[in-house]
């Protein structure tokens, strides 16, 4: 490891570069831009590490890269992705989006966090083992997609028809880091999710409010329909949301318990005084990692500009997420809601799906998850804080618990600062380097 070490703080400077210039690269998969540009740029520089690559291409999908190196008993499968959030609203950036700024110790771009800098740390550390050593002690597949940030729509489709691609003795995340306390951590799962647009229409065009006497107001129909979604206290009212909703097990409790509080660096990181219905501790985490959710993301009706303009819209649009945890099903949940709307007189609003992953679970305790213990403590001196899953979502169902592969978390620069999909999203430089060490000490003690 002294080696291994020493060759990342000789490549730093060409190792940084190589990281801005994937960050100055746009690749918004919810606007279709430099999507195919970045495939080009991550595949070129699996290949540099001397991975054997392969670009995969299906209709109106953005491209997943391939890439294998290494042999031994073990395979190493390693889920990450090019594609990044939009960057608006872009006013709040205190630095250009796509124009990687070193502050402070911290560099600040959109995607750095989410998830080109566990990206590209984790190829780096590749090359620095084999410059070190040589060879690697593990086979080490990497699965790079470009549409995780809208739902991996096409992921599901791949992961079907390359079933042999995916056979792996354990997966690495694509999240890894540490907590609001600044201790580093291991997650097993993810939940699901069902993202969908409410939309509802009015006249054909926008009007003067002055015809609010005689024309129905499509944002006041939106509002009222998405008021029979919920109720104050929080629970969704669609009948049936909950039915499979699977409960915790003594073994989940368990390792709730086991995790240290971090209620007040929550609070104050997220400028609030109480979480909601004054939920603390334990049950805080509890509903926090094992209940469902519903959440409004988005509200668009009519003129939201400067200033005042009366006018009477023609459309408004709500954008939803559904957060699902085992064993609530995707599909489920928009022919309920349909049903919901259907049967509170709101059939005329449309449901346009924007896609959809199920939720997954691995197993804490397996070899991959045990492996990223041991690295974590070489690393960073602590143990792990071990969640049974996180409270996002990403394909962790198609990826890994279609093909039986357990997963772990880790080797990865997430801070409670780190303000991914926000403004000024960012990590802090030396959280880069610690986790590209950890890489190393992981791959030892996978292959091990």
């Amino acid at each position: 490891m002294d080696s291994f070490n020493a060759h990342i703080e000789a490549s730093k400077g060409r190792y940084f570069d190589e990281l801005c210039t994937l960050l100055r690269q746009p690749s918004i998969a919810a606007q279709g831009v430099g999507i195919e540009e970045t495939a080009l740029l991550v595949a070129q520089r699996l290949e540099r590490a001397g991975a054997r690559v392969q670009v995969f291409r299906m209709p109106g999908a953005a491209p997943v890269v391939y890439g294998s190196i290494g042999a031994g008993p073990r395979t190493l499968l390693i889920y990450d992705h090019y594609d990044v959030q939009p960057p608006e609203p872009l006013d709040l950036w205190h630095s250009p989006p796509f124009e990687p700024a070193l502050r402070d110790g911290k560099l600040y771009a959109r995607g750095v966090a989410d998830n080109k800098g566990n990206l590209m740390l984790r190829i780096q550390a590749i090359e620095s083992w084999l410059a070190a050593t040589g060879d690697l002690p593990c086979r080490i597949n990497f699965l790079i997609e470009g549409e995780e940030e809208i739902g991996s729509v096409n992921l599901e489709a791949f992961c079907h028809h390359h079933r042999d691609l995916l056979r792996a003795d354990g997966c690495l995340w694509e999240t890894g880091g540490v907590n609001a306390l600044e201790q580093p951590t291991i997650m097993c799962g993810a939940k699901g999710i069902c993202y969908v647009e409410l939309v509802a229409r009015g006249a054909s065009y926008d009007l003067h409010s002055a015809n609010a006497t005689m024309v129905p107001n499509p944002a006041w129909r939106l509002t009222w329909a998405l008021a029979t979604l919920k109720a104050p206290d929080e629970r969704v009212l669609i009948p049936g949301f909950y039915d499979r909703v699977r409960p915790p097990s003594a073994a989940d409790m368990a390792a709730l318990a086991s995790i240290p509080l971090d209620d007040d660096a929550l609070l104050a990181d997220f400028g609030i005084p109480r979480f909601l219905g004054g939920m603390h501790g334990l049950e805080r985490l509890k509903t926090h990692l094992f209940s469902p959710t519903c959440t409004i993301c988005g509200m668009v009706a009519g003129y939201t500009g400067e200033g005042s303009k009366t006018v009477l819209p023609s459309e408004a649009r709500a954008k939803i997420d559904f957060r699902l945890v085992p064993d609530m099903d995707p599909a489920e949940v928009v022919a309920a809601l349909r049903r919901h709307l259907d049967d509170h007189g709101f059939d005329d609003i449309a449901i346009l799906e924007h896609g959809h992953e199920k939720p997954g679970r691995s197993d804490p305790d397996s070899h991959v998850a045990r492996a990223m213990a041991t690295a974590i403590r070489q690393t960073y001196g602590q143990e792990p804080v071990v969640y049974p899953t996180m409270a996002g979502t990403g394909p962790v169902y198609p990826v890994c618990i279609e093909p039986g592969t357990p997963m772990t978390s880790g080797c990865g620069t997430g801070y409670q600062g780190t303000l991914i999909h926000a403004p000024d999203e960012n990590i802090r430089l030396d959280d880069y380097w610690t986790a590209m060490r950890c890489m190393g000490a992981f791959i030892a003690a996978f292959a091990a």
